[in-house]
Order: C-alpha cells, then sequence, then structure tokens
C-alpha cells in the first residue's frame, strides 16, 4: 500500500510548541526579485563568504581617497552583500572616518565611550571589562534616523575567538510565512535605547539622555531606500513592543520575528585578522559580537554614518 505524503491519519498525534522555525528549503536571494545576478566587478575583486551575505574585497587601499568610480562600485557591493571586509588595511582613525565620509556624515553615540574623536566609539573589552555586544541587533533603532550603515575595525584582535556575526534580515523577511507576512504588514514597534545599556551603564548617566532620545516609532518592516527590498525591522536589543497589541500577543509575536535572525543559512561569521575592517548596511542587517575570547583583550573602533528615516 502506497501512502500520499498528506496522508497522516496513521500517525499519532505529536508536536513541538508552536513558533519556532522549521527545516526545510529556504529562499536564499542576495539580490532583489527580478535581478538574476550582478554586473562583474572591474575595480577590485570580491570573494564572498556566504550565499546571501558577506564578501572579502581585494584590492583596494582604504588609506587612500575614493574616486566617484570606486566609492559607486563599493557602494553596489555593499547593497548586494550587506557586510563587506577589507583585511590588511594598515590605517588611522582619521583614514577610518575619512572613508566613512564618502557615504555621508558621521554621527557620535553618547553611550558607548569615544577614540580619538567623538565621531569614533571604542569598544575596550577586557577580563575586567567583559563584551555586552553579543545579542543580535541593529545599531542604534532608538532614534529617529538610525545609522546607515558602521565601519569597524580592531585595534587588539584576541588570539582565539572575538568573532562577529551578520544576518540578512532581508533573507529574513523573504521566508516568513505569506500569513506572518499578511499579520505584520503596516505594523510599527517601539525602539528604546534603554533595554539595551541598562545591564551594564550607569543610571544616572541613563536617565540623563531620557528627554533627548525618547521612544521611536518605526515600521516592523522597512523598505530599503535603495534596493528596495522589504527587510524585517525589529531586534531584541532595542525593540520594546508593537504598537496596537496587548502586551502577551507583542512579546509573542517578536519572539517569534526576533528568532529569525538566528537562522544559520542567512548568516556570515568573520574571523578577524590584525588590520581587518568590516563595513556593513545597518539598514539590511544584524550583526552579533561573539563574546568567547575573554580573558584576552579586544578592541574595537567604529565609524557609524547618520542614515534615514526608516518607511
Amino acid at each position: 500500500m502506497t501512502l500520499e505524503l498528506s496522508d497522516r491519519s496513521i500517525l499519532r498525534e505529536a508536536r513541538v510548541p508552536a513558533g519556532g522555525i522549521l527545516e526545510g528549503p529556504r529562499v536564499l536571494n542576495r539580490l532583489p526579485d527580478g535581478v538574476e545576478s550582478s554586473t562583474p566587478y572591474e575595480l577590485f575583486d570580491v570573494r564572498p563568504l556566504g550565499r546571501v551575505i558577506g564578501a572579502e574585497i581585494e584590492g583596494v587601499d582604504l588609506s587612500e581617497p575614493l574616486t566617484p568610480e570606486l566609492r559607486a562600485e563599493l557602494n553596489r557591493a555593499l547593497l548586494e552583500w550587506k557586510v563587506v571586509f577589507f583585511r590588511d588595511q594598515d590605517i588611522t582613525p582619521q583614514q577610518q572616518r575619512a572613508f566613512a565620509r564618502n557615504w555621508g556624515e558621521l554621527e557620535t553615540n553618547p553611550f558607548i565611550p569615544a577614540g580619538d574623536t567623538d565621531e569614533v566609539t571604542r569598544f575596550e573589552r577586557s577580563a575586567a571589562m567583559p563584551g555586552f555586544e553579543n545579542i543580535w541587533h541593529t545599531d542604534v533603532t532608538f532614534r529617529p534616523n538610525p545609522a546607515l550603515g558602521s565601519v569597524l575595525r580592531l585595534v587588539t584582535v584576541p588570539p582565539v575567538g572575538g568573532d562577529t556575526m551578520w544576518a540578512d534580515m532581508a533573507a529574513a523577511y523573504d521566508n516568513l510565512s505569506a500569513d506572518v507576512k499578511a499579520r505584520i504588514d503596516g505594523l510599527t514597534a517601539v525602539h528604546d535605547y534603554l533595554p539595551g545599556f541598562d545591564r551594564f551603564s550607569d543610571p544616572a548617566l541613563l536617565a540623563s539622555w531620557q528627554e533627548q532620545f525618547p521612544p521611536m516609532e518605526h515600521p516592523v518592516v522597512r523598505k530599503h531606500p535603495e534596493t528596495g527590498r522589504r527587510t524585517l525591522f525589529v531586534n531584541q536589543a532595542f525593540t520594546t513592543h508593537i504598537v496596537g497589541l496587548d502586551r502577551t500577543e507583542s512579546d509573542e509575536l517578536l519572539h517569534y520575528l526576533f528568532t529569525q535572525a538566528h537562522v544559520p543559512e542567512y548568516q556570515v561569521r568573520f574571523r578577524w585578522t590584525q588590520n581587518a575592517v568590516a563595513f556593513w548596511d545597518n539598514r539590511a542587517t544584524q550583526h552579533y559580537a561573539v563574546n568567547d575570547y575573554t580573558p584576552h583583550p579586544r578592541v574595537a573602533e567604529r565609524v557609524a554614518i547618520a542614515g534615514d528615516r526608516p518607511f
């Protein structure tokens, strides 16, 4: 007797708790719908590190000013791969800032210590000051205009561990069920800096910024301003609740949406080496700094580029 695949009447009742991630094939589109392949790059070589996200750029010297043609081609690579990496870049903080300014004005972050200027945030981690960035998040979504992107270089690379991971949140959205997409279409969520910093920051410092950084409302699904792709735009560090839902329903839906960043098919993991630099599109990704290097020191400096209002 041959059973149809849909005939499950002979099976006992068994299920896992609802709201998880299901196994099976996933839609893995690196480019927007209708774009089958990218135009070859002429000014540098691209070495993919993942199927949909992450590539190393070879043949670019970040210490030198960018020509308009090189800037345009690097921007195309950023949009295609969401995070791009450059190795063997012995650059100064001034050169790091100059490179980032090719994409816009730089922003400051009052919650993180500064480097040589306020535009450089310095993450100095050690056994005495462990890292707290080991949570999937998108930077500064508590701002009216969250960062466009960031340029990160490691000043001190631990001998073991200290990788950073990024997740493609357009791929995460693509793989949501039709029912979930319909449910979140048009919804907005509230973002606040307090959840992301209150466990390791001085309450007096956090309180001093409450008036300047009130809770901010953004769409649950944003449209990328350059590619047009729909991108899941909630994160566990800063998103507190979905507007219009009661707390229980909001928590359950957000928990499900947060878990989408955990799918390995949407991720790339980068092993840092001395003088490596990462440049990521904050509008399209989440990232996670793996905290497995203690007691070795890990020092990173980041420059963030001011972004636009999500829509």
